[in-house]
């Protein structure tokens, strides 16, 4: 029975400046400038310890076109592991590391076969004599907005046929739609398997043949919660095998408190403990952010208070801990009702403000200044409908409260 087995990974975005953390404790910060690269070493360990045939890295190895010296470094370290273990690794470079940047280049060992810009077919024989032609491209370029998928011709001659592609699937809006293709494109190839990249989420677009987004290695905001890691398959001649083996070392989670029953300041730090507590992980730190609803305070400046003290204290439990769970945004809300409908009864300004809100349609223009910005393009991401949708209502929300203040 013929067989392969290799590992699938994407989105390594090696050396990421993990935006607007540098307010952490000096040892946490460390970490999580390390977290890339933790995740990394996970991957080639488990490549070699899983005695793979291949390892494909599916666009987006670095976090920018730059490709900082201290990645290149890093990277070419755990593919020199590899080459010992005579592990041959295939690679393409994605939107974020596309091949026209600038960086000063480090060579990497022969192990390591690169994509270049144009289609291109990589045969590999493996130990056990199977023969796997490998289809894939780089970016020449930050933007591919071609239907590169058009380029890839299945050739004969092969056991197995696995397409890499960095690109997004049509029907998905969230992300920006380069190297587009549609589930039937890739069905219609007749290939055995498809390494995709560029989504950060994971993601099992068809089973036959198995069209896969692994997700990224690490997450690196908020947005990016959950567990994160790549796939080990096993292909057969008969059937498919996918094991999602985790690789981050950082966790971004969500919380939610409803502090209504709270009657003081230990009940909702009791509360806030319960909830740090539920969402720890061994040997993983969490980076947490933690809504608190419902609470009963007085003024601001007890709701200042409140804020201040508790991080304080839930700070000073976490900092030394392998384990860690670290809030890095502490959201909380008063037990505050409006009744719009009734404010709309009170004056045609209110009726014409709500109805203006609830048909908004200039948010784009509303945020160009943030995306026209050096700092803002070059770090913001494209909001989807739900996001620009749940903006609005944060918007919406914080108008009706200053109106209704006394």
């Amino acid at each position: 029975m013929k067989m392969i087995s290799f590992i699938h990974a994407a989105d390594l975005h090696l050396d990421s400046p993990m935006i607007g953390l540098k307010h952490l404790p000096a040892n946490i910060f460390s970490r999580v400038k390390e977290s890339t690269f933790t995740a990394l070493k996970k991957l080639t360990a488990a490549a070699i310890e899983l005695q793979v045939d291949f390892v494909i890295l599916a666009g987006d190895l670095f976090d920018g076109e730059d490709r900082s010296l201290r990645a290149q470094s890093r990277f070419r370290k755990e593919m020199l592991k590899l080459e010992e273990k005579n592990i041959p690794v295939y690679v393409v470079h994605g939107n974020h590391d596309h091949l026209n940047g600038s960086w000063v280049h480090l060579d990497m060992p022969a192990n390591v076969h690169l994509f270049h810009s144009e289609v291109e077919t990589k045969a590999l024989n493996t130990k056990r004599g199977e023969c796997v032609h490998l289809y894939g491209f780089s970016y020449p370029t930050r933007h591919v907005f071609d239907r590169k998928i058009d380029e890839y011709k299945k050739a004969k001659g092969a056991d197995f046929h696995i397409g890499i592609l960095h690109g997004n699937e049509s029907a998905g809006t969230e992300h920006d739609n380069y190297a587009p293709f549609s589930v039937k494109d890739l069905q219609e190839k007749d290939f055995d398997y498809w390494a995709l990249g560029h989504i950060h989420k994971r993601a099992v677009l068809s089973e036959n043949p198995p069209i896969v987004y692994p997700g990224n290695i690490q997450g690196r905001n908020k947005k990016e919660s959950g567990s994160k890691g790549f796939y080990h398959v096993t292909l057969t001649d008969l059937d498919i095998k996918m094991d999602f083996i985790e690789s981050s070392d950082l966790i971004w989670e969500e919380a939610v408190i409803d502090a209504a029953a709270a009657s003081c300041f230990q009940d909702v730090l009791r509360l806030c403990q319960t909830a740090i507590n539920s969402v720890r992980r061994v040997q993983q730190g969490t980076l947490l952010t933690l809504f608190i609803k419902n609470i009963q305070l007085i003024d601001d400046r007890e709701k200042r208070s409140l804020h201040s003290e508790l991080l304080e204290l839930l700070f000073e439990e976490e900092e030394d801990e392998e384990s860690f769970v670290w809030i890095v945004d502490l959201i909380i809300t008063e037990s505050f009702h409006i009744d719009k409908e009734q404010l709309k009864t009170e004056a045609n300004f209110y009726a014409e403000l709500f109805e203006t809100i609830a048909h908004f349609e200039y948010v784009d223009h509303a945020l160009a200044p943030l995306y026209e910005h050096q700092l803002g393009r070059k770090y913001l991401s494209h909001l989807s409908t739900s996001e620009q949708k749940e903006l609005i209502e944060k918007a919406e929300k914080m108008l009706i409260e200053l109106l209704y203040q006394p």
